[in-house]
């Protein structure tokens, strides 16, 4: 008997990652499974991929009947924790309240900071995914709140949001980490408005008072370069840290970059 020669790795499969198999098909639906999988592992392992999760929505579209509203629900928290938020629609929001800027005043806003924040705009993450969610879907209630609470980060509603997020504590508790990702996004941009920034603003956005806001400020002034102006209660200032858009004159000037000869060249070809 003629025994047939085995030839090595016949039968061994090649394993590829997730974002491997959004990169070669991304149309397959036999990948659903794992990229609802994905989800999940981004959840709990507190990471995002918005490619892996465009992707799976798009497969939802094509197989409606497979569609989980709790997948989509934590697709949408995702999104909304990583850069969904507009921040030259913060600013503007902030500034408005203000009026105007008062001269002297203990804490100014920088109108150039308009302009860099528009520049440095992220991605509408939250919208992207949105806009793959049929309407039917976004008509549930647990959609409808996320929503809400996208529009109060987008327009710098923070006490709002607060107040929202508490009173539907199970869909933002289902991703670990969403109240300190919203803290740190709050601290973010107000780090772009503000040089000084008075007590009960800073309380109202990352939402902690009393003793737990006392030992936060302990924490930013020992590692972050937080200053904390003498004053007790509402009335104290917390100085933050210099940079280019809450000190304009910290960003380098185009013209230290690009000599001015070198734009002149291009002027015959623009005509």
């Amino acid at each position: 008997m003629v025994r047939e020669r085995e030839t090595p790795k016949q039968q061994q499969q090649v394993s590829y990652t997730v974002e491997q198999l959004v990169a070669v098909n991304p149309y397959n639906p036999d990948i659903l499974p794992d990229l609802e999988n994905y989800v999940n592992e981004q959840v709990s392992s507190q990471t995002y991929s918005l490619d892996a999760n465009l992707c799976l929505l798009r497969l939802y579209q094509f197989e409606p009947e497979r569609m989980s509203t709790q997948i989509v629900a934590r697709i949408l928290v995702k999104a909304c924790l990583s850069s969904s938020l507009y921040l030259f629609r913060i600013m503007y929001q902030l500034v408005s309240r203000l009026g105007y800027v008062i001269p002297n005043a203990s804490f100014s806003f920088f109108p150039p900071a308009f302009l860099q924040a528009l520049m440095a705009m992220p991605a509408p993450d939250f919208s992207l995914c949105l806009f793959l969610i049929p309407e039917r879907v976004q008509m549930e209630e647990q959609f409808k709140t996320l929503i809400v609470l996208s529009h109060y980060l987008e327009t710098g509603r923070f006490r709002q949001f607060w107040d929202e997020a508490a009173k539907n504590r199970h869909i933002v508790e289902a991703v670990p980490g969403f109240e300190q990702a919203i803290q740190t996004y709050a601290i973010h941009v107000l780090s772009l408005t503000y040089q000084k920034i008075p007590r009960p603003v800073l309380a109202e956005a990352i939402n902690i008072e009393g003793l737990s806001l006392d030992k936060f400020l302990e924490h930013q002034a020992a590692n972050s370069g937080w200053i904390l102006e003498k004053g007790h209660g509402r009335g104290q200032l917390i100085v933050l840290p210099r940079n280019e858009f809450n000190h304009p004159e910290l960003k380098k000037s185009a013209a230290d970059s690009v000599p001015l000869e070198h734009i002149t060249r291009i002027f015959p070809i623009l005509g």
